[in-house]
């Protein structure tokens, strides 16, 4: 998602962290189902554990978010809302969209990586003040981002090493 100006207020960047928590929903989900498609005889032991790895880590980055949106002084956006936007601008694809279930696992490691890229940004690109701390919610995120950006690269790399 590229933002197109500064996160400017409480209200604002609940709801972008209220789409963080949808994403983060839908990349669990996805690997679950995967999960539930493997043959588990099988299937390579490293893309199980990838897959597992995957839907606990986007729980414990919705807990972490959902953690932060608590600590706003903001309403929330409605699910229904968040998750429709989530949906249209994130979530186009389904995973029968894909010949390999790799690839539809890269596409949403990537797009959540794209995701708090941007929020990062957006959020230091902005001079409001919020009513949680700015170096702890940006602590955050960082994390959160550099988890995705280890996930592209757990993906990419077993891509290139299964048949």
């Amino acid at each position: 998602m590229e933002f197109s100006e500064a996160v400017v207020s409480d209200h604002q960047l609940a709801r972008l962290l209220q789409i963080g928590i949808v994403l983060e929903e839908v990349v669990e989900a996805r690997a679950e189902q995967h999960l539930e498609t493997l043959e588990v005889e099988t299937a390579h032991p490293a893309m199980i554990a990838l897959l597992e790895d995957a839907a606990a880590e986007s729980h414990e980055h919705r807990d972490q978010l959902a953690k932060l949106v608590k600590q706003l002084d903001a309403e929330s956006t409605g699910y229904a809302e968040i998750e429709t936007l989530v949906r249209e601008r994130y979530a186009r694809t389904k995973p029968d969209d894909f010949d390999d279930l790799l690839y539809d696992q890269l596409c949403n490691e990537e797009t959540a990586y794209k995701f708090y890229d941007d929020l990062i940004e957006a959020i230091e690109a902005s001079d409001a003040i919020f009513s949680i701390d700015r170096d702890a919610l940006l602590s955050v995120l960082r994390t959160i981002r550099e988890e995705e950006a280890e996930g592209v690269e757990d993906v990419a790399r077993l891509m290139e090493e299964l048949p």
